[in-house]
């Protein structure tokens, strides 16, 4: 498929999805979110890609929010429409994929662009970045997430304090705050956030896969996270790798994974 929002690279076993919005400071507009949703579909589909870096164009901004002049004269049941779609369909679907999805973000993460990268499995951050939950000043709320997986990652007071002061944060407080793993200078950021991720594409794909749906169950709602846990555990004893990775260490060599 050809975008028109984004750029597409692979890199071996990597892909980048690269927002595509510079002059918008990579806003999310409605075709926006609909590329993201093709473009993380097919890679967690296609069998070439191990793993994505999600990051924004330029040096500014990783994504500034979302197009506010596309959701100006919504009504309640438009704005209530316009979530739940972002959730199915982007935002639930990068969190709940089967492959790590790392967001290197390279600037601005505001709105929605935090949100976006609070979706994402593991987070890293240049130091000029900055980001922030600003929905209040619009007389809104986030929407696409972002009330329940900022509590998560950095607890609930630190998380309404960022919401109800719609306050910015920097790059090295959101380390401190556990709302991203990883600070470099933006010259090293995207290939620290190769180097992680290769570091992660060498393990079992399948393990992989089933560590991501383990850990998710224990933040869904009516899914007992332990038992999720146990099941996944047990799956990974019918896969070829699981026999590769014991004949390996066995053997004293390094594995050779399928993703079988």
């Amino acid at each position: 498929m050809e975008y028109q929002n984004l750029l597409i690279q692979n890199k071996d076993r990597i892909q980048y999805i690269i927002i595509n919005r510079e002059s918008k400071l990579n806003a999310l507009n409605k075709d926006t979110l609909t590329e993201l949703h093709t473009a993380f579909s097919e890679a967690f589909k296609n069998p070439a890609v191990g793993g994505i870096i999600i990051t924004g164009a330029g040096p500014k901004a990783f994504v500034a929010g979302a197009d506010i002049s596309e959701f100006a004269h919504f009504d309640v049941a438009g704005g209530t429409a316009l979530a739940q779609q972002g959730h199915s369909k982007v935002f639930d679907l990068i969190a709940n994929g089967n492959k790590p999805v790392i967001a290197a973000i390279n600037g601005f993460a505001l709105g929605g662009g935090l949100e976006l990268a609070m979706a994402c499995h593991i987070r890293m951050a240049s130091e000029t970045a900055k980001m922030g939950l600003p929905e209040v000043t619009l007389g809104l709320i986030p929407g696409y997430g972002g009330t329940q997986r900022l509590a998560q990652l950095i607890g609930k007071g630190k998380a309404l304090e960022m919401i109800l002061t719609a306050d910015m944060i920097t790059a090295v407080e959101a380390q401190q705050f556990g709302l991203v793993t990883h600070v470099a200078c933006p010259e090293d950021l995207l290939p620290a956030a190769e180097e992680l991720l290769q570091k992660i594409l060498s393990r079992a794909p399948l393990a992989l896969a089933s560590a991501i749906r383990a850990v998710n169950a224990g933040y869904t709602d009516g899914i007992n996270g332990y038992q999720t846990e146990i099941e996944e555990f047990g799956h990974c004893f019918g896969t070829r790798d699981f026999k590769e990775g014991v004949d390996a260490f066995l053997g004293k060599r390094k594995a050779e994974f399928k993703g079988e």
